[in-house]
């Protein structure tokens, strides 16, 4: 925080390809083959060519076997990989591919009549798929895989072209894969229970049944099903799936949930609340101490963690020399003041260049065990998640539920994501928050340094208006989150972002639209929400730089909320 910057080339094509996008392709037929060469990458890159140079195979993270594509795009190069594909003329094609990153494209050219492509944002492994039809001279296709300008390396992995077989071999057909084994239940609570699992070989997903009924798929050998009824038990079986089809289920194991504890997390939060981020750094706005927040502000999220040597394990150093001479014992001693005038203080993960990566269950073992200790440390109250550049849902929400078994009920867990990140409940960030909703505290989105965005009701708004912040904050309310766990997060001043600054009155417009269905624009929620959090700025020391405007403005219309 604050986000990276959009460009206007990026918006366009945000909107254009939203009207592209395609279902996933049935199942191929029985004669059907996998036209790609090494569409698994194992043999490094053999048969495929990257643009200048920015293609590598890596052995994780990996969707199956051992080793994925990873591509870097820099400057005007969007990393292109590319293979020539051997096809027959007037045949039908299925293009498929298991990609992971901000903005990860597949497409075929050369196909003799309409070229396709597909799209998608998630940074969770998912599969993109599409179809072609070749011309009547057609006998090879360019197939691709591509990120998009200033955005970070994507992944790539299982590529495939099924169809008739093209005569220039391939990778050969995947079997179906054996049943899971080894479905364990690894926590409850009152709402969920989390399920483990073992790894299947050649396995590409799985299935999550209750009581005999599909509930989720997921990537990973782990998922929490929520939205469960407090001390009821339920059966659970598993499936594992890939191209080929789906294994039996496995076993079944009874989760019980535990007794009601009320639902969401955040201990003594105000039921209205303001959140700003102090920065652990010196960059021109005014540099405080904790003791020098304002008392408007309900939660103090101390920007940032840092990542380590160790796979999700993050870890603290107070800036004191750029803190000018702020002493670890009076940090400490700050916080613990703060607390007793009924504050919350959390450790902020990630920032615009945070690197923090959770994605299998060591690396979140280790993400909650530094963030606990960590908590211990420094008496932190919980966590902020503001990974900017993408994480997993899977290992996350199973990182932020082992934490919360260590911490208790008291756990402070917020959110800060970018607009990008909540535009559908299948983004990772999205799946995350409600993977989470019984213990998460509020996501306060970050409405600024975006570009133009879809609201609940299919239209596009743009940054710096009551519409945008209301219309975007519609879909989190209708896309599950609880009212109480839905924020806004603004620049506290025009330093504070690169663009998205608006005035207090403004947002004070919007909460008012959210919560009464006054003062608002030319959108206008469907309903009511009285019990929508609040707000959150970035940051307390560039309001701290403005005389504290925005939280003499924003906070006191919170709190009378």
């Amino acid at each position: 925080m604050p986000g990276r910057r959009w460009a206007g080339a990026l918006a366009a094509a945000l909107t254009a390809s939203v009207l592209t996008l395609t279902g996933l392709a049935g199942q191929a037929q029985a004669a059907d083959v996998n036209n790609v060469k090494n569409g698994g990458f194992e043999s490094g890159l053999s048969n495929w060519t990257c643009s200048a140079g920015s293609g590598t195979t890596v052995s994780s993270p990996v969707h199956s076997g051992a080793a994925a594509l990873k591509a870097t795009p820099a400057g005007q190069d969007f990393a292109q990989c590319s293979q020539s594909v051997a096809v027959k003329p007037n045949s039908t094609y299925t293009l498929s591919a298991w990609v992971q990153g901000s903005y990860t494209y597949i497409g075929a050219s050369g196909t003799g009549t309409t070229d396709v492509s597909t799209w998608t944002p998630n940074t969770a492994w998912t599969q993109l798929s599409t179809t072609f039809t070749t011309g009547a001279s057609t006998t090879s296709v360019t197939v691709w895989t591509h990120g998009w300008y200033g955005q970070p390396a994507y992944l790539a992995d299982d590529v495939s072209v099924f169809g008739p077989d093209g005569g220039g071999g391939g990778d050969p057909a995947p079997t179906v894969p054996a049943t899971p084994a080894g479905l364990a239940v690894s926590s409850t609570t009152s709402s969920s229970v989390s399920l483990a699992w073992n790894t299947v070989s050649g396995a590409t997903g799985y299935n999550v049944y209750q009581g005999g009924s599909k509930v989720q798929a997921v990537t990973g050998t782990s998922a929490t099903v929520s939205g469960l009824t407090a001390s009821t038990a339920y059966s659970f079986q598993v499936s594992a799936t890939n191209s080929a089809g789906e294994s039996a289920k496995s076993s079944a194991v009874t989760g019980t949930t535990t007794a009601s504890g009320g639902g969401g997390g955040g201990g003594t939060v105000p039921a209205h609340a303001v959140t700003g981020y102090w920065q652990n750094f010196n960059n021109g706005a005014t540099v405080q101490t904790i003791a020098a927040v304002p008392s408007q502000y309900d939660i103090i999220a101390v920007a940032f963690a840092d990542a380590t040597g160790t796979p999700g394990a993050v870890s603290f150093t107070l800036d004191s020399a750029g803190l000018g001479g702020y002493t670890v014992d009076q940090f400490k001693a700050d916080i613990k003041a703060k607390q007793a005038a009924g504050k919350k203080v959390v450790i902020s993960i990630g920032g615009q260049n945070g690197t923090i990566s959770v994605s299998d269950s060591a690396s979140a073992t280790n993400f909650a065990n530094s963030v606990y200790s960590l908590m211990q440390t420094y008496g932190f109250n919980g966590v902020d998640i503001d990974l900017e550049n993408g994480l997993n849902a899977t290992y996350m929400s199973q990182a932020l539920r082992s934490l919360s078994a260590k911490a208790g009920s008291s756990l402070v867990i917020t959110m800060a994501p970018q607009t990008i990140d909540m535009q559908s409940t299948s983004n990772s960030y999205f799946q995350t928050a409600l993977n989470i909703k019984d213990i998460l505290t509020v996501v306060n989105m970050q409405y600024y340094n975006s570009g133009s965005m879809l609201g609940c009701d299919g239209k596009v708004y743009s940054q710096g208006s009551v519409d945008f912040l209301t219309a975007l904050a519609c879909i989190q309310l209708q896309g599950g989150l609880d009212p109480s766990q839905v924020g806004l997060g603004l620049p506290a001043s025009t330093s504070g972002a690169g663009s998205g600054y608006v005035s207090p009155t403004i947002v004070n417009n919007a909460l008012d639209c959210l919560t009464k269905l006054t003062n608002c624009g030319s959108f206008k929620p469907s309903k009511a929400y009285p019990a929508l959090r609040g707000a959150m700025t970035w940051s307390t020391n560039w309001d701290a730089s403005a005389g504290n405007a925005w939280s003499n403005a924003v906070g006191p219309h919170v709190h009378a909320l």
